[in-house]
């Protein structure tokens, strides 16, 4: 789920923090630049781990900053297709799941991969929400807000940046894991105690 990744970057260390001492002000800097952001194909980087090595120092022609070729490591947040994890329910429409690790919400069980047979009733509180029940052995056990939620990393996908975006789309999201909740053991926890 977390992994460390180690990247060569050469970046601009802007004059105000070069009255820092040059890891601190490189540290920040990466912070900046990295810190919850998802990078393709790598995940949603957590945390700046450590430098291996600053090269450089560079003041190019007509720029006051230092450039500088940074080694460094990456705690990135990047499940495994297959990998069980924990979640709580974010949103439930007639399209599936939303669900929510705290630090990341991109996380969609789609209809097809719902326990099966599944239906949906309308949510008496929020009416913009549905509620999905599992139907098993004549008994109904419904999905709640509630529950923790176990679901089976089924992809990841890394959609490309939109160049334009209508007023009607939904925020753009850099990293998408969906999920499926279709085996045992899988969906509230509560089902399974």
């Amino acid at each position: 789920m977390f992994y460390l990744s180690e990247i060569d970057h050469t970046m601009r260390v802007p004059p105000s923090l070069l009255n820092l001492p040059l890891n601190e002000a490189i540290q920040g800097e990466l912070e900046r630049l990295f810190l919850d952001k998802v990078i393709a194909n790598l995940g949603l980087v957590v945390s700046v781990y450590d430098i291996k090595s600053i090269d450089g120092g560079f003041v190019f022609p007509s720029d006051g900053a230092s450039t500088y070729t940074v080694k460094f490591r990456l705690v990135v947040f990047r499940p495994f297709v297959g990998e069980v994890i924990s979640a709580k329910l974010s949103e439930s429409t007639i399209n599936g799941l939303r669900l929510s690790l705290g630090f990341f919400d991109d996380i969609y069980v789609p209809v097809h991969l719902m326990p099966n047979p599944c239906h949906f009733e309308a949510d008496a509180v929020n009416k913009n929400q549905v509620a999905w029940i599992w139907e098993y052995q004549e008994e109904n056990y419904p999905i709640e807000a509630v529950d923790e939620i176990r679901f089976r990393v089924n992809n990841i996908s890394y959609p490309p940046i939109p160049i334009e975006a209508d007023k009607e789309s939904h925020r753009f999201a850099p990293m998408v894991i969906t999920g499926s909740l279709d085996a045992d053991g899988l969906g509230p926890v509560s089902w399974w105690v």
